[in-house]
């Protein structure tokens, strides 16, 4: 792949993460991008994800904690944002 598109691409997560969370960090980047991947791998190919828990229960763990923290993110960032529009 080219510089340029990985560079778009990054920009693009920069701006969903900004957007979902109301922040961006390398850290949280790297969390919203295991989210969205997961979420579609969970939907499109729900046996997969399925398998993918049963394989490995430490990892669906963590992927458990990274969805309760984007969640709770998110909705903190909707309050606020619902707030100053008030």
């Amino acid at each position: 792949m080219e510089q340029k598109f990985l560079d778009q691409m990054d920009g693009l997560l920069n701006k969903y993460t900004e957007l979902l969370l109301g922040e961006t960090n390398p850290e949280l980047k790297q969390k919203v991008e295991k989210w969205a991947l997961y979420s579609a791998i969970a939907k499109s190919m729900p046996a997969l994800a399925k398998h993918w828990n049963e394989q490995y229960p430490d990892a669906k763990g963590e992927m458990m904690k990274i969805i309760a923290e984007i969640k709770q993110l998110n909705d903190a960032h909707r309050a606020n944002k619902k707030q100053e529009n008030v």
